[in-house]
């Protein structure tokens, strides 16, 4: 059987994604690899499809229970027998697992990593008496001091080349930065391993960072509009995730609180419900979520700002899982950072606290960031992304500016008379000539005390922010932050420079870059039904039957036929003979009820991204899904077409190709005519290229965002802006 067609078989997919294929052919050829592949990318996949082509037995370490149950119950409904031995288990479950071992009945076994090396563990020896022929060893990232996520027992694994030296590692990860990859690399004792890195866009997910007021409410706002939808809301303490649960449960809200503090018997209980849709939220520390596979969570939410980049983008990829638009907001307080920094420090460590303390500090910068966020944290994982994703708030918000220049001395004044000695909130409060005791007597007696009194609390700290981002200010990386002057600054005091600050914000409307399918509702409701009955029939999640993409396909494509139902995503010929006629026969009654036929011919099916190695990889290495646009642009293809194609806006794909007019691919020609490149870049060099409404609003109808954008690239590419 080949790889395509046991992804058929098993899986039900007709296509690989990322660099799937060329992965688990290394591993077909016996060789090591490290995986770098976004949350929902499909990592699993890269070692539970090989473990089904190869004769032995797959060993994956894996350092979480739930996630060993959760994938297991997963496998073995795909036809994969599968099982796994941990400390929740009685002695005869583990006995008759071994014995299903011996009798070569298992194709993969999960184990935590303290139970192969333990002190009187004979695990090792037995597993040695086994045709093992692949070893996979997940969330590798946890074997490094520099990681976000480091667990000193993962240190034991590099022991495993040495007791099974012929056969072939794969490690892999959806988050390490380069010194994290480095050190996985060393310490895991893999041989001359091929290293494959995958985009690690997330184009269904939109980020949001919102200034934290009243968090509560901003909080129930955001839920209000997602009621019947599953997600995850991550809060800093214990504390906070049982108090805000309680909270929500009085809102009506079906919803527990999770953290490691918790009898693991509640932590089971809670988890199970959240993963069988029984609960819809789980308020949780960053302990839940770890290797969770549950595919519908729509939304995570940060109640409080994470420690660093990894761990936000890990958590963030927690949502939507399965291909459709959700959700990532953050609540963002400066204050928290504050207290971010004491817990960053490492006692007698000042190298690991120094790594730590700038990780912070990439985090708080992503927050107060007034540029594309998607483009902020692919760059962080090396990864080139246009300026202007379209999903993300600054990218989705309209700006109108006014002249600022006056409030920017007045704050810039304040600093100087300060001495560059106080952190923004007391500078705020001393422009505002606040009475309070904390104002020393003899900054009272400075002329710009109580400049500012005119303008209010939370508009100064907007302005701060603002001067900040754009470099008029900068915030030190010290336990306490201060504000202080950069050279930008002396013009701005002396009047040489004008300064344009935001005087309100409008967000767009916007196609997400991964829409939902128009599915008929009604359908999708039944299919719902019909899933949660044969997922409790069979104890399992109801996702693990099914995932919300595949019942919105089969609403939308409404296939009449066990062949048409093939064709539909998640089906493999596994789930096809136990499920599929419970599936169709609803899906043929309502399209005879309402007079509708099988769609199956406009389902399309995706284009896969080329695999690519690090080796082979040039070193400015452009993102999986630009390239993609650019690929078919060069074949002939007109942008609507590709659009129409790639279930994405045509604004999306001139985003895409005016990418490769800034790297120099692409001639600003190839879209724009050149009578028309003098007006537009007359007009980005007058108003400046942050926002292109007000650009197209000058130009009027005969100019398109496209051009306009490709203008803008051309600029960029040549130092014009």
């Amino acid at each position: 059987m080949t790889p395509i067609q046991a992804l058929q078989k098993y899986f039900g997919y007709s296509a690989f994604r990322h660099q799937q294929e060329a992965i688990i052919q290394h591993i077909l050829d016996k060789k090591d690899v490290l995986t770098l592949m976004p949350t929902g990318g499909g990592k699993s996949l890269c070692y539970q499809l090989p473990a089904v082509l190869l004769d032995g037995l797959t060993i994956v370490i894996s350092p979480l229970i739930a996630l060993m149950k959760d994938q297991v119950d997963a496998l073995n409904v795909n036809g994969i027998p599968a099982a796994f031995i941990n400390s929740s288990q009685s002695t005869q479950e583990q006995i008759e697992i071994s014995t299903r071992l011996k009798n070569n009945q298992i194709k993969l076994l999960y184990l935590a990593p303290e139970r192969l090396f333990g002190k009187e563990s004979k695990l090792m020896d037995f597993l040695k008496s086994l045709p093992v022929t692949l070893i996979a060893i997940d969330e590798a990232h946890c074997i490094s001091h520099w990681g976000h996520d480091f667990r000193p027992e993962y240190l034991m694994l590099a022991g495993l080349k040495t007791e099974f030296p012929n056969v072939p590692v794969i490690a892999l990860t959806a988050t390490a930065d380069k010194l994290t990859k480095k050190d996985i690399l060393e310490k895991l004792n893999l041989k001359d391993p091929e290293v494959f890195i995958s985009s690690f866009n997330r184009e269904n997910i939109t980020y949001r960072v919102i200034p934290k007021r009243n968090s509560f409410n901003q909080l129930l706002a955001f839920l209000d509009e997602r009621k019947e939808d599953s997600g995850i809301i991550y809060c800093l303490s214990r504390k906070s995730t049982e108090s805000l649960a309680a909270d929500l449960k009085e809102e009506g809200f079906l919803a527990e609180a999770y953290h490691a503090g918790l009898q693991n018997d509640v932590k089971a209980r809670t988890q199970e419900a959240f993963l069988r849709d029984e609960v819809r939220i789980i308020v949780a520390t960053i302990a839940f979520g770890m290797g969770i596979n549950k595919s519908n969570v729509r939304y995570v939410v940060h109640m409080d700002l994470p420690k660093n980049i990894e761990g936000y983008y890990q958590e963030t990829g927690r949502a939507g899982r399965d291909g459709l638009p959700s959700d990532a907001m953050l609540l963002f307080s400066p204050g928290d950072a504050i207290k971010l920094k004491q817990f960053a420090m490492v006692e007698d460590n000042p190298d690991q606290s120094r790594i730590m303390l700038k990780k912070l500090d990439d985090m708080v910068n992503y927050c107060q960031l007034h540029a594309c966020r998607r483009q902020f944290l692919l760059k962080y994982f090396d990864e080139d992304f246009p300026a202007n994703c379209g999903s993300c708030d600054f990218c989705l918000t309209e700006f109108t500016k006014f002249d600022a220049t006056l409030i920017a001395q007045k704050a810039l004044s304040a600093v100087s008379r300060l001495k560059e000695r106080f952190g923004g909130a007391y500078v705020v409060d001393f422009l505002r000539g606040s009475r309070s005791e904390k104002i020393r007597e003899e900054h009272k007696q400075l002329k710009t005390y109580g400049i500012g009194a005119d303008i209010s609390k939370p508009e100064w700290q907007r302005y701060l922010r603002e001067l900040t981002a754009m470099g008029y200010l900068q915030v030190t990386d010290d336990m306490y932050p201060v504000l202080k002057l950069t050279k930008k600054s002396e013009a701005v005091l002396k009047g040489l420079e004008k300064v344009e600050l935001v005087a309100s914000q409008t967000i767009e409307e916007h196609q997400p870059a991964t829409e939902a399918l128009p599915f008929e509702a009604a359908l999708l409701n039944e299919l719902r039904n019909i899933r949660r009955d044969i997922a409790q029939h069979e104890n399992v999640p109801p996702y693990i039957i099914l995932s919300d993409a595949s019942l919105q396909e089969m609403a939308t494509y409404l296939p009449q036929s066990l062949d048409e139902l093939r064709l539909i995503s998640g089906f493999g010929d596994i789930k096809l003979a136990r499920y599929g006629r419970e599936f169709l026969l609803p899906v043929k009654n309502y399209s005879a009820k309402n007079g509708l036929s099988s769609k199956i011919t406009h389902k399309v099916p995706k284009r896969e991204r080329k695999a690519k190695t690090e080796r082979t990889a040039s070193s400015g290495r452009s993102s999986d899904t630009a390239k993609e646009s650019f690929t078919l642009y060069r074949a002939g293809k007109p942008i609507s077409e590709i659009a129409t194609q790639r279930g994405l806006a045509p604004t999306t794909i001139e985003g895409h190709l005016s990418f490769y007019i800034y790297k120099g691919e692409m001639e600003v020609t190839e879209l724009v005519k050149q009578e028309k490149i003098p007006a537009i870049k007359d007009i980005v060099e007058s108003y400046g290229a942050e926002k292109l409404a007000p650009i197209k609003e000058v130009l009027g109808d005969d100019y398109s965002y496209g051009e306009i954008k490709a203008v803008v690239a051309w600029m960029r590419k040549n130092g014009d802006i």
